[in-house]
């Protein structure tokens, strides 16, 4: 699947007075339909993050993934949307799906809380349609009459 090729994703929660509320994550992948990311030891202004607050109040979320070039025959992005739960701690399996992917995990493995995304729908668009291995989330072309 694309999704998994890219090293960074955005997250994207539904915020505060109906703004979406955007962060760039990264991630693991879990099988066919789940994604993992965590609060990890970066530096943040504040432990009460908006992202959790946000899940919290309302789980739905959509991760993008996409991979510029100037090359446009090569572009591609894909979307995961889903339901979102925050956990405080995973298992071993869960973890490694991240911290194997990062160098910098390797040394200091995220301690959560972690974001555990269930994918109910993958959608994307790929300029070379036999790169991309979900459905286009464009509209059906109309056919005339």
């Amino acid at each position: 699947m694309m999704f998994g090729f890219a090293r960074s994703a955005v997250l994207a929660t539904n915020g505060d007075r109906g703004f979406p509320h955007l962060v760039p994550i990264v991630f693991g992948i879990v099988g066919e339909d789940t994604i993992v990311t965590a609060i990890d030891h970066k530096p943040k202004t504040t432990t009460n993050l908006v992202r959790l607050e946000n899940i919290k109040n309302d789980p739905l979320v959509s991760v993008l993934v996409d991979d510029y070039s100037e090359d446009w025959s090569t572009l591609w992005w894909a979307r995961a949307d889903g339901t979102a739960t925050v956990v405080d701690s995973v298992d071993n399996y869960v973890a490694a799906s991240l911290v194997n992917r990062y160098q910098e995990y390797t040394v200091t493995a995220p301690k959560g809380p972690w974001i555990i995304i269930k994918v109910s729908r993958w959608t994307g668009w790929a300029a070379d349609v036999n790169r991309l291995d979900i459905q286009d989330d464009s509209p059906a072309p109309r056919r005339e009459k």
